[in-house]
């Protein structure tokens, strides 16, 4: 297979990761290449993101690589995060934001257990609004991220403490994502409407 293809596959890989990113150990092994190959198409993606007018960059934290935008364009995003066609939050990123809102810190692994397909995309979404952020690492192993809900969710719902989230009922089922994340919603057209009609 020649360079180029390998080198749009660990882009693919990169970009599917999110941000728990990749090491080189982890590309070497999906991509059937070592070290010093793994490392020279890492070095060429980074080569390209920096000399061509592209919107992303290849960012090292420690050995994890993973892909980010560019800290230049970030006034762009600010304003696409305050545009009108983004103040709601799809039904995706409304599920993962309850199951973190009742279960944090919780990881991605976790959520994903709970709504049963990928959630890289809500959550990155979710992180992106400061809805949600890092809680610091499970200690468990690979140590994944955990994540936890922020001051600009309680502002956003209009909460002064989680305590003010409704409670389950209990016989809730813990796979029922659709049940946990109604709740959830329905909890804020309440509130919405008692507020609009005072």
């Amino acid at each position: 297979m020649e360079l180029t293809n390998y080198k749009a596959i660990t882009e693919g890989l990169l970009f599917a990761a999110g941000e728990e990113g990749l090491t080189i150990q982890q590309l070497g092994n999906i991509l059937e290449l070592d070290k010093s190959t793994v490392q020279m198409i890492l070095d060429e993606l980074k080569f390209d993101y920096e000399h061509e007018k592209r919107g992303i960059t290849l960012m090292q934290s420690s050995d994890v690589f993973h892909l980010t935008t560019k800290p230049e364009h970030a006034p762009y995003f600010e304003k696409l995060i305050q545009s009108p066609h983004s103040s709601r939050l799809s039904q995706a990123a409304l599920e993962t934001l309850a199951i973190i809102a009742y279960r944090q810190p919780i990881t991605r692994t976790e959520i994903e257990e709970i709504r049963g397909v990928k959630s890289d995309r809500p959550i990155q979404t979710l992180l992106s609004r400061s809805l949600i952020e890092e809680a610091g690492r499970k200690e468990s192993s690979g140590r994944p991220i955990l994540f936890k809900t922020t001051t600009e969710f309680l502002t956003y719902f209009g909460l002064t403490s989680i305590d003010d989230l409704p409670p389950l009922p209990e016989d809730f089922d813990e796979t029922s994502i659709e049940q946990e994340a109604d709740l959830f919603f329905e909890k804020f057209q309440e509130q919405n409407r008692q507020e609009n009609n005072s």
